[in-house]
């Protein structure tokens, strides 16, 4: 028997796609894209395309494992349920429950994984995460810009006549932008590319820019200044913007081309994007979710918001600058407390270090969801450290994991292909449900399961009852049912979310404390030169790997890429060692004369035990604000072998 069923990818990107899958006799045997959803338009990323070998690989865990001396045993659901449950009330008993951590992070942007942070607020509450170590930066700076970070409809950019694509790679984190790109180029768009690493993008635009890395915010002073001059500021900015006259100042402090130097770009190349957002306008502003991840962050992403509101470019169509869509925005989630019944917290960028430095009392037990901090936090070293140092660990995860190897107690779950579960984006406004294509093989059970069986265990059975549409029903009712959106409507394909407008602040009215668009006075931190290390650090995302999870098994060491000018004299092709202050690697050196001589490009998530993981030789280190990580400020060096 064959049959297609539908689904939503839940990994962590911003496209959540739909997914048709084709089954014949209880296998998956092809999955593509959802011709019918209006952002996935029948095709999906290299990486979920992909998937089935995942989804069936030998290597993914079909039993609970127990690790004991230093060896795993499989164990089954109930051995491996009364040990959690007896573990974790006895060190709740004995120490209280903020000796207690859950670390959840964005393995899975399923709604229903945020039950794991409400079980164990009830069960606690204990300790949990702070800060973000993907956005946290930008989140901060649109919020306090803005009073919401929110973006136009993803459509609108029909509507532009300029698309600056500001440190964003569209065709590796967001290939369903590019269709919607090609087609406001048909229209007459204008796109350019600001970028430190040269990438696949910059074909789609006609012009590239390729400033300093963490000089962005010179290059925005550059353009601002320029707007001042030539009086291209919106004539109603002052009724909408507070503290115009101080950041003029700021814009005035320095010339264009001292601005310009900083930035390492020509001034000719400022006064184009000015006359863009100016006389040329509507323009919009696609920030990449990297230009927040430096120890500036949050005033690169400041200094773009500034931008758009004072040429004009914020409230009206083909305008606005877009960090993130409020993904979680139409689901109530009120009855999760979070941070705020906490009675302490753990940043998440300085995961490592703060788990170890934390006592009265210190953390005895991990247990982490959705998530890989070996590999995709900074100091994977100290990382290890603090992990192996705790009484008790548990991850829950479909493979055996770096951070999965460190647990004492692993439990399998389930992939995107077998969620049930509520789905927003970061990348548009549509939502839906994603729904079981096939059931998870014996001994594989959801987190939800996984969390309602531990809740049976120690007495929150009832807090945490419910099927997985109930639990839907309760994130949508008080929100999208008064608006005609249902379960069910849900369920019958996705839909577009009817909370945000399709343009942002048309009214120029903002929810900040004073209703205007609150402009920055002071220039932020810089992260200042290294001689030793000349070359800044950049893991990227790549089309072959989501995070840590690779659509195909990685081999040998991995690959720096440079301009041939910083190789040192190393051969193109040839193993090196990569350096940092705090560790090295070996890889395999790649020449790329696009780049720049002031980087060193290499794939993000690597696995550790592989000895391909770049966060190895990061320093845990955050943001200006909203406690980010600062992970592209990193400096090495090649040194030959």
């Amino acid at each position: 028997m064959i049959e297609t069923k539908k689904t939503l990818c839940n990994r962590d990107c911003p496209d959540a796609c739909g997914i048709v899958a084709t089954i014949e006799d209880g296998r998956i045997t092809k999955i593509r894209g959802d011709k019918e959803h209006p952002i996935t338009r029948g095709f999906l990323c290299y990486r979920t395309s992909l998937f089935l070998s995942t989804q069936y690989s030998q290597e993914r865990l079909t039993s609970p494992l127990l690790r004991h001396n230093g060896e795993f045993h499989p164990i089954s659901w109930e051995e491996a349920l009364d040990l959690a449950a007896d573990r974790l009330t006895m060190i709740r008993n004995e120490s209280g429950p903020a000796a207690i951590f859950h670390y959840r992070s964005g393995g899975s942007l399923g709604l229903l994984k945020h039950l794991s942070d409400y079980f164990f607020e009830r069960f606690g509450p204990v300790t949990t995460k702070r800060g973000d170590i993907c956005s946290g930066g930008g989140d901060a700076a649109q919020t306090l810009d803005f009073g919401e970070e929110e973006s136009h409809d993803i459509f609108d950019l029909l509507n532009a006549k300029n698309i600056l694509l500001w440190g964003k790679n569209v065709f590796t984190s967001s290939p369903h932008t590019v269709p919607v790109l090609m087609d406001a180029k048909a229209k007459g768009a204008k796109l350019v590319l600001i970028d430190p690493a040269h990438h696949k993008t910059a074909a789609l635009c006609e012009r590239f820019i390729q400033p300093r890395p963490g000089s962005d915010f010179a290059l925005a002073m550059a353009v601002a200044r320029i707007l001042f001059e030539n009086n291209w500021i919106d004539p109603q900015a002052g009724s909408y913007c507070d503290h115009l006259d101080a950041f003029r100042g700021l814009a005035m402090c320095h010339s264009v081309e001292n601005w310009c130097q900083g930035a390492d770009v020509a001034p000719e190349s400022a006064h184009d994007l000015a006359r863009r957002l100016g006389p040329e306008k509507p323009t919009a502003i696609l920030v990449g979710w990297g230009m927040g991840r430096r120890i500036n962050g949050a005033g690169m992403v400041r200094a773009l918001d500034a931008l758009c509101a004072i040429s004009g470019n914020i409230g009206i169509s083909g305008g606005g600058v877009s960090f993130y869509f409020k993904r979680r925005g139409a689901f109530d989630t009120s009855f999760i407390r979070g941070k705020e019944a906490a009675p302490r917290t753990v940043c998440e960028p300085l995961f490592g270090p703060e788990l170890l430095r934390l006592s009265d009392p210190p953390i005895r037990a991990v247990w982490v969801t959705a998530g890989n901090p070996v590999a995709m936090l900074p100091e994977s070293e100290t990382t290890i450290k603090a992990l192996s140092s705790r009484e008790f660990v548990v991850v829950v995860d479909s493979f055996l994991t770096d951070t999965a190897r460190l647990a004492h107690l692993v439990l399998p779950t389930t992939t995107l292909l077998e969620a049930d579960d509520l789905l927003g984006s970061y990348g548009h406004h549509w939502i839906g449900v994603a729904r079981p294509v096939v059931a998870p093989p014996a001994g594989v059970k959801s987190d939800l399961e996984i969390t309602q069986e531990l809740a049976d265990r120690v007495g929150l059975g009832e807090v945490m009852a419910g099927s997985p549409s109930d639990w839907k029903r309760r994130f949508i009712a008080p929100k999208l049912e008064p608006r005609g959106l249902t379960l069910e409507t849900l369920e019958a394909g996705a839909a577009r979310n009817p909370l945000p407008k399709k343009v942002l602040f048309a009214d120029r009215k903002f929810p900040t404390a004073t209703r205007r668009v609150n402009l920055m006075t002071e220039a932020p931190p810089s992260a200042g030169d290294n001689l030793e290390y000349p070359l800044f650090m950049m893991s990227l995302s790549t089309e072959k790997s989501q995070s840590s999870h690779w659509a195909t098994p990685q081999e040998g060491p991995a690959t720096v890429t440079v301009h041939p000018d910083a190789a040192r004299d190393i051969a193109d092709g040839s193993l090196c060692r990569m350096e940092s202050a705090i560790g090295s690697m070996m890889v395999r050196l790649r020449h790329d004369a696009r780049q720049r001589r002031d980087v060193a490009i290499i794939p993000k998530g690597g696995h550790y035990k592989d000895g391909r993981c770049a966060n190895a030789l990061l320093r845990a280190r955050t943001t200006d604000l909203g406690e980010g990580g600062a992970l592209y400020d990193e400096r090495v060096r090649l040194v030959r072998i």
